[in-house]
């Protein structure tokens, strides 16, 4: 009876052993999860996993939130409303080749969101901003919207060195209205 009763109180401890284990891999497997889909916020800014580039100046991050590049327009290739505008096609590919599949940073300004939901940042790679970036090789436009201004004289900047050197859009397209 003895062995019995102590074979019976190993098999229960046992038992509970493995359901205790196995709570904490669920907890465990779900941290991870929640990790991997959730930005790291950093004291520079968010890092964020570039998941999908919609277009020149529009990202997808992980967890499927949109950002839109502040400080610069880049000409559209996905507006419902307007066809795909001349170096857009172009605008997209370079963004894509820049960003897609990387861990960026974002950089708030001063306005979260914009009228359409999407985040407001300055994305940086590597020390890079992209932002600028894409401007001063002629794949966008500067474009300074108040309040985010933060970066607005440097995007101002190279709009003008890519002007000048005829780089991008500035040799392929017509003037801009």
């Amino acid at each position: 009876m003895v062995v019995l009763a102590v074979g019976v109180g190993l098999w229960a401890r046992r038992a509970n052993e493995n359901e205790i284990a196995a709570k904490l891999a669920s907890e465990e497997t779900a941290n991870i999860i929640a990790t991997q889909n959730t930005p790291e916020i950093t004291p520079e800014g968010t890092l964020a996993k570039v998941i999908r580039v919609i277009d020149g100046d529009t990202i997808v991050i992980e967890g499927g939130e949109r950002v839109r590049y502040i400080g610069m327009d880049a000409p559209e290739t996905v507006d419902p409303k307007k066809p795909v505008q001349c170096f857009g096609p172009e605008a997209s590919a370079e963004n894509k080749l820049l960003v897609e599949g990387k861990t960026v940073r974002l950089e708030k300004d001063v306005s979260d969101k914009d009228i359409y939901g999407r985040l407001l940042r300055y994305v940086w790679l590597d020390g890079t901003n992209i932002d600028l970036e894409l401007v001063q090789l002629g794949f966008a436009f500067s474009d300074p919207f108040p309040p985010n201004t933060k970066y607005k004289n440097q995007i101002l900047q190279a709009e003008q060195s890519a002007r000048s050197a005829h780089l991008g859009l500035w040799s392929a397209c017509p003037p801009r209205d």
